[in-house]
């Protein structure tokens, strides 16, 4: 039987994300490195003391969410099966390639804080995202063109994420609202990630990728999907040329989840914070088991559910 492991993005933090991961002795060091990014402040309590403005920031956002990946992945140790399935949703996908073994945990958040400030350095002040559901891509293909925005991701069941700035932002979420959109929220990201606004990015961080130690094929025996074509990871740089790339493309997730399902998964899990992405994956594919970490009250209890869905 076959995991599929999904990795969150940014945008879910919350004051308890570290409940479960928090005191594993095996992510201790995780938290330790990820306070020296934090200003040497304790995630634990960065999560519990820090305004939902600043857990919200680009940078500390991906560290935090990225943290979480790891240190779950880290906590459950062989609890997960080899040769699982890891897919990960926007800054998710660099956190998947430590949770799959092709970066090693530290070096991974280390990326992480460098993508992140490489896209603030490329941003223009006032760019964001939007979600959309309930039009079509041809309608929301329109409206991007229309205003000057681009889609950043394609989610399952009609959604998509909208990047661009708030001005054309505002006049997209106007008009999908008039046109009887089911859902228009405007997302607590300050980037228009996965769009061409964050071209420069793109090289920045592929220059870093360029130099970062990396295991392939991963010893897990896991596979890991590319954001920008659903595609397993077949070769070092051709994986960090996607893996980079994805700051500036669009991310095709509903694709991600529908390769999971076609590559055999049975089952799956997602690492948190929240519970989106299992949400998405128990919508395409209601006659398979998805949790998140987020829907446990231990990590014993993810172990054992585990042990009764998706363990050989």
């Amino acid at each position: 039987m076959t995991l599929a492991i999904l990795c969150s993005g940014q945008g879910r933090q919350h004051r308890d994300m570290f409940a479960l991961t928090g005191d594993a002795p095996e992510a201790a060091r995780l938290f330790a490195h990820a306070a020296t990014l934090l200003g040497g402040g304790d995630p634990r309590e960065f999560v519990r003391r820090e305004s939902d403005e600043t857990l919200h920031r680009n940078r500390a956002g991906q560290i935090l969410c990225t943290l979480q990946a790891l240190a779950a992945a880290a906590a459950l140790g062989d609890a997960v099966p080899r040769g699982a399935i890891v897919a990960g949703y926007s800054v998710g996908e660099v956190a998947a390639w430590g949770v799959c073994g092709l970066l090693e945990a530290t070096v991974t958040l280390d990326l992480v804080a460098r993508r992140a400030e490489a896209m603030d350095a490329a941003t223009c002040v006032g760019d964001g995202l939007v979600f959309v559901r309930g039009l079509s891509r041809e309608q929301v293909d329109r409206l991007c063109e229309r205003h000057g925005a681009a889609i950043a991701i394609v989610n399952p069941g009609g959604a998509f994420v909208i990047g661009g700035d708030r001005e054309a932002l505002g006049q997209i979420a106007a008009e999908a609202r008039a046109m009887h959109g089911a859902r228009v929220v405007a997302l607590p990201v300050e980037v228009a990630s996965h769009t061409e606004r964050l071209a420069g990015a793109y090289v920045a961080f592929r220059e870093a990728l360029r130099l970062a130690p990396v295991l392939f094929p991963p010893s897990t025996g896991a596979r890991i999907l590319s954001g920008v074509d659903a595609a397993p990871v077949v070769s070092r740089e051709t994986g960090l040329d996607k893996l980079a790339a994805q700051i500036s493309q669009t991310v095709q997730w509903a694709d991600c989840l529908q390769a999971c399902v076609e590559a055999g998964a049975t089952g799956f899990l997602e690492l948190g914070p929240g519970h989106a992405l299992s949400g998405m994956a128990a919508d395409i594919a209601p006659g398979l088991p998805a949790r998140s970490l987020d829907d446990f009250r231990s990590l014993e209890g993810v172990r054992t559910w585990l042990s009764r869905h998706v363990s050989p």
